[in-house]
């Protein structure tokens, strides 16, 4: 079924919403290219995560449209903030916004993500561990934060997909979530867009041109000791992930 022009749609389309760190801002840095296709005039809105908006009964969605400036042209709209997935009551939000709405998710290497995310928080100056340090208080810190997640140190918690994607799925059909590996964006980014727009039900970027936008200068390096004690956190949800998709991740393990 072709994609209804603007005006009847009336709602945001697709969310890219997750992982942090698993390559959203290059994809969505693609799709802003689609001549079909407006997507936020910022990255990481941050509205379906943001508590002050569903205080009351009755959610206004007047500031979150604000952030989109549709032309003509355009018959989807579409944003990417990455921690919707991790977020626990986000998926319940975005579906009593808009049941039809499409998802993407790209998944990273668990541990490789955690890695990411303090080498982030590291040139932010957020956070003054070293990175066994932070991984080994993580469970802690992440309390701080209850009952919501934390934001700034969920290294390790937001590595577990399983139960993010079955919290997802408890409230959309498989058929609207898109869930992709992080590295089939990296090495094949035509064919990984080409999905995409397939899933989004728009023609293909002509010309496209992947750039560089993965490149990161991290501030240390992860040592056989980090990877090693990150691959016994994650085994367990590393295989079930398997099960639930039907993939192949034993080079997450490797």
């Amino acid at each position: 079924m072709k994609n209804l022009p603007l005006e009847e749609k009336g709602k945001i389309g697709f969310l890219i919403a997750g992982t942090q760190k698993g390559g959203t801002t290059a994809l969505s840095a693609y799709l802003k290219t689609h001549p079909e296709i407006c997507m936020a005039q910022r990255k990481e809105v941050h509205f379906f995560d943001n508590e002050t908006y569903f205080r009351t009964r009755e959610v206004d969605y007047s500031n979150y449209h604000s952030f989109f400036n549709p032309k003509p042209c355009h018959l989807l709209l579409g944003e990417a903030t990455p921690i919707y997935m991790y977020w626990r009551d986000a998926p319940k939000r975005i579906w009593v916004y808009n049941p039809n709405i499409k998802i993407i998710i790209l998944l990273r290497n668990p541990g490789e993500r955690a890695f990411s995310h303090w080498n982030m928080e590291r040139r932010r100056n957020a956070d003054s561990y070293t990175f066994w340090d932070a991984i080994q208080r993580t469970q802690g810190r992440c309390r701080e934060a209850l009952p919501y997640q934390h934001r700034v140190y969920s290294y390790i918690d937001r590595g577990f997909y399983a139960e993010q994607l079955r919290n997802i799925w408890r409230y959309f059909k498989k058929e609207r979530v898109l869930v992709l590996k992080t590295d089939e964006l990296q090495q094949q980014p035509n064919r990984t867009l080409r999905r995409v727009c397939s899933f989004l039900e728009v023609g293909n970027i002509q010309n496209f041109k992947p750039g560089n936008i993965h490149s990161t200068t991290y501030v240390s390096f992860m040592t056989k000791r980090e990877k090693e004690y990150l691959k016994g956190v994650f085994e367990y949800d590393i295989k079930e992930l398997e099960c639930m998709l039907g993939w192949d991740c034993s080079e997450w393990l490797d």
